[in-house]
Formats: structure tokens, C-alpha cells, sequence
């Protein structure tokens, strides 16, 4: 059988994870790849071997014969490269998140329909271990009603620099890059409810803070003076889902706190969990309150995450497997974040259609 021919747009430093999965997959053949930073685009077509390159992705798409792209360009270009690689008949996995309004993703999901191709959403959080384990016991009932969900993914002084901070292509800051993952990872473990209405609030106190000093036992971020930062340091928003849950969220690049926390709690009226990182559950036994732990690692596993993903979305071309990320949800996670700002800036609720 013809291997599945891939080319990637946009290969900044996401687009090695997904290459290295194309690499490793037998059924993939990584064709080409695109970049507007010639330099970069060189780099990484050295590094790799790949010697078809472009600086234009509608040539590429023209020239090569692909079957399928990875988009990891900047947040802005994601609707535009996605919907052009739609209607050249690719299919495509575009990187979180799936834009940055919700008209954009609306017309990115239109036109996959319309050219019947693949659209897959790169929420890989989806695709780990951890996720795996949790939506387990979502399936033995162990949970019962899941009516309330916290997630915090904070950073005391990382902002990552570079077009993250520049809000006319990141569309936002810690919220849109950090908050979407654990926004979607806790509604997919929930089952995916409806998002109803959200209230939200968002600040710019700290920017990027150029001017810390590296210390023993931290490491200062790569964003500098000259970086543009007009994106908030820090987003927190209430989220109603149609079946009743709600789901508290804090998101932040630069927040005076101790140190960086990654944190996922899920209640509901049989047990809860926890991730931190490892995975703890909490329940009644025979009338006992108590915590369960593993025998096993049970933190989320970096190494073969994205494999996991990539190779997910090569069985969805090639076998007709059903997408586990589809466009659909690319577009309510899009209401979500979407609603947050206008929350934010208004200072009310947003009631979602």
C-alpha cells in the first residue's frame, strides 16, 4: 500500500515533535516542508533530510502531491493555511488552538466539510497516559456525576517570548496557549458537555520581565526587552457546561508565586482525582473516606505523547478510524476561550449560543 504523504507548514520548535512521529511512523512518507523564515526553513530541512522545501505553503501544495500536512504555524495563520490545504484536498492537523476567533474556526471546519477531509485538532493532552487512565474509570462509573472541575497551569515568570506575546498572531496570551490544554483536557475527561456561559477575567501587570536575573535553581525564559508584549500575564474564568458542571481556570506566563503549578481536579458524587502530576484518586470504601495511588508511574509521559497523537491521525486517513479531536471540538474550545476575553473585557457574563 502508497505510504500517506505528509508535508509540515510552519517549522519552529512544535514542529520537531511532530516530524520526529512522522519519521517513526512506517506508513508515512514526510515529503516537504514550508516556512516563511528561510533560515529556519533551511535549518530544519538539513536537520532532517527533507529537501523539498518552500517558502510559499500554496505552492507546496501545489507541487508536491501531499495527502495530509501538520499546521504549526503562528495562532493568526492557522484558518488561512488550514483552509487553504482543505481546499487543495489534504487533510490536515492544525496545532492548538484551532484559531483565534470563532468565525475562523467556523470556516475552517465548514471547509473540511465541504472538500470531505480530515480536520483533527492538535489537543494532544488528549493523547497521554494520564487521560487514558482517568477516562478508564469515566467509563466504570467510579466518578458518578461530574459536576465540578479546577485546572491551573501557572508560570511565575514564563512568558515564552517571540510571537507569543504578540497578541496580532497568538490571538492572546497564557489563556489561548497554556489554559486550552487544560480547558480541553477536563471537558473531554467530563464528556465533552456543552459549553453555556462563561465569566472570565484577565490582567496585564508583569509583561514579560525582562529584567529578572537567572539564580541557582531557575533558569530565566528566553523573552527580552525587545519582544513584543501586548497579551495578558494572567486569565482565571468560571465555565458552565448545559449539564450543570462548571469548571474553574487560572492560566498565567508571569504571577508572583513560589513556583510554576500544573494542577487538575475533578469532583464528583461517587469520587474525585487529582493530577499533580501523578494521578490520585479519592472515594468511600465500606463507609471509609480514602485516597487511591498506582503501583505505577502514573504522571503524564512526554516521551511518545505526540507519537500518539500523530499516529492517530495517520489510522484517521488511512483506516477510517473516528477522530478522537475533531474540528467540532477545535470550535466550542474556541467559544470558550473567545467568550473568556470578551468576558474580561466587558466585565459580564457571556452567555454562549
Amino acid at each position: 500500500m502508497a505510504k500517506l504523504r505528509v508535508g509540515v507548514v510552519g517549522v519552529g520548535n512544535i514542529s520537531n515533535e511532530h516530524i520526529q512521529a512522522y519519521l517513526k511512523n512506517p506508513e508515512v512518507e514526510l515529503v516537504s516542508f514550508c516556512d516563511i523564515n528561510e533560515k529556519q526553513l533551511k535549518l530544519m530541512g538539513e536537520k532532517y533530510g527533507i529537501t523539498k522545501l518552500y517558502s510559499d505553503y500554496n505552492e507546496m501544495f501545489k507541487s508536491e502531491q501531499l495527502d495530509a500536512v501538520s499546521v504549526c504555524v503562528w495562532n493568526s495563520q492557522h484558518a488561512p493555511v488550514t483552509i487553504a490545504a482543505l481546499n487543495a484536498g489534504l487533510n490536515v492537523l492544525c496545532e492548538k488552538p484551532m484559531a483565534t476567533s470563532v468565525e475562523d474556526a467556523e470556516a475552517m471546519k465548514a471547509a473540511a466539510e465541504k472538500n470531505g477531509k480530515l480536520l483533527m485538532i492538535g489537543f494532544v493532552r488528549r493523547y497521554g497516559n494520564d487521560c487514558s487512565l482517568l477516562k478508564d474509570f469515566v467509563a466504570s462509573d467510579f466518578f458518578g456525576e461530574m459536576y465540578y472541575a479546577k485546572a491551573t497551569y501557572l508560570r511565575r515568570n514564563g512568558n515564552p517570548g517571540g510571537w507569543f506575546g504578540d497578541k496580532s498572531r497568538s490571538g492572546g496570551g497564557p489563556l489561548i496557549d497554556l489554559g486550552v490544554h487544560v480547558i480541553d483536557l477536563t471537558r473531554y475527561i467530563m464528556g465533552n458537555p456543552k459549553p453555556v456561559s462563561v465569566y472570565g477575567a484577565t490582567f496585564r501587570k508583569l509583561g514579560n520581565r525582562p529584567n529578572i536575573k537567572s539564580g541557582k535553581g531557575y533558569t530565566s525564559v528566553s523573552a527580552g526587552a525587545d519582544d513584543i508584549c501586548d497579551v495578558e500575564d494572567l486569565a482565571s474564568a468560571m465555565i458552565r457546561y448545559d449539564n450543570g458542571a462548571v469548571l474553574s481556570i487560572e492560566a498565567a506566563f508571569s504571577l508572583n508565586i513560589k513556583h510554576d503549578e500544573g494542577k487538575i481536579e475533578l469532583f464528583g458524587t461517587k469520587g474525585g482525582a487529582k493530577i499533580e502530576p501523578e494521578v490520585e484518586l479519592y472515594t468511600e470504601m465500606n463507609d471509609y473516606l480514602a485516597d487511591v495511588n498506582f503501583a505505577h508511574n502514573t504522571a503524564l509521559d512526554f516521551n511518545g505523547l505526540f507519537a500518539n497523537e500523530i499516529n492517530h491521525f495517520v489510522d484517521c486517513v488511512t483506516k477510517g478510524e473516528p477522530c478522537r479531536s475533531p474540528a467540532k471540538d477545535g470550535v466550542d474550545i474556541m467559544k470558550i476561550l473567545c467568550a473568556v476575553y470578551k468576558s474580561a473585557e466587558t466585565g459580564h457574563e457571556v452567555v454562549l449560543d
